[in-house]
């Protein structure tokens, strides 16, 4: 297993016009991450030195031809593209999108060919980054076409954990989109990232209902009677300790949520709603399910406050350390299984 010290973390560097490169600069400006891990930030010498200037920063960067050729205690910097961007900041814009792919297409493809450990992404903007190369919704669905495994979005930080059964679809289009097959396969994968990523032997999951009160007997909708709670049952009678559905209003404002190891939602907005109320600015996006470990911060490109030196970086500082962790976890959880000794009658 590789030290930590030596963990190649590849950062994708977002919308080149929101706070992207400022958390990065500032998270690693101090001295103390670069003991941890060896950055390797895929853009443009050239932009670093446009938001430099701007936000009055003087980190110092180690330009590599290749993220082979990282070096530790520095952050490294491979140059992507080498014509000159213009910067809006605050704006969107089409070249914002642009190069925010050709970064993380980069970024991606270091990280297929284990140049980098780990990757952890910086926001972009789901609208300005489409085009006929990307169309994808989000990090989370490029990053499933493009790696081994299936995906679950996992919001995390120290002491919650929150899964999507159901993730950037229509409101209108989640109750259709919930079947027993779809609970069993992200209950499956919660189970499974719990115990390789998070070191949980016996993972504590809760499972929320879909509609409200679970909908009371039937009376506010069948579906958590005809499909959630049977599903439910028969994972417990597979060995999984998973329970619910629980009525999500008051899941998370009762502290229910600490009985657990981890949360899955039903949609987009019925999890990451009460994670972003009781851990934003703290809390990291894990893509679990695939075969290489990505993570990202809570929040996005804050185009309000881009370019005036007031983002706070510290989601993605989690971020970097979460992803150093999982790494960590996943490392030994591969050791474990390949020496198990074989038992011989």
């Amino acid at each position: 297993m590789k030290k930590l010290e030596n963990i190649k973390v590849g950062i994708s560097i977002g919308d080149i016009n929101g706070i992207g490169i400022e958390i990065i600069l500032k998270t690693f400006d101090d001295p103390r991450m670069l003991e941890l891990c060896t950055p390797v930030i895929f853009g443009s010498s050239k932009l670093i030195s446009i938001h430099k200037k701007e936000l009055g920063l003087d980190t110092q960067i180690h330009g590599v031809e290749h993220p082979s050729k990282a070096v530790n205690n520095k952050i490294n910097l491979v140059n992507i593209w080498k014509e000159n961007v213009d910067v809006e900041f605050g704006k969107e814009t089409k070249e914002g999108g642009k190069y925010a792919y050709l970064s993380l297409k980069a970024a991606t493809n270091a990280l297929k060919n284990d140049d980098v450990d780990v990757l952890v992404t910086a926001p972009i903007n789901k609208h300005n980054i489409q085009s006929d190369k990307f169309t994808f919704k989000g990090h989370t669905e490029f990053l499933e076409a493009n790696l081994e495994g299936e995906s679950l979005m996992i919001l995390m930080n120290d002491e919650l954990r929150v899964g999507l059964i159901t993730g950037h679809i229509p409101v209108n289009n989640v109750s259709e989109t919930v079947t027993p097959e779809l609970i069993i396969k992200k209950v499956n994968l919660m189970y499974n990232s719990l115990i390789q990523d998070f070191g949980i032997d016996r993972p504590k999951i809760a499972v929320l209902g879909l509609n409200p009160h679970c909908g009371d007997n039937g009376v506010i909708g069948e579906e958590d009677e005809k499909i959630t709670k049977p599903t439910l049952e028969k994972l417990q009678k597979e060995g999984k300790i998973v329970y619910g559905p629980y009525p999500a209003d008051s899941f998370f404002g009762s502290g229910s949520y600490k009985k657990f190891d981890a949360i899955l939602a039903m949609y987009h907005d019925q999890g990451l709603a009460p994670f972003k109320t009781i851990a934003f600015g703290g809390g990291v996006n894990f893509t679990a399910g695939l075969n290489k470990i990505r993570t990202s911060p809570d929040h996005g490109t804050a185009y309000e406050i881009a370019g005036k030196g007031e983002a706070e970086h510290n989601s993605f500082k989690q971020a970097v350390y979460a992803a150093i962790d999982i790494h960590k976890s996943r490392s030994r959880y591969t050791e474990l299984i390949e020496n198990k000794l074989e038992i011989k009658n």
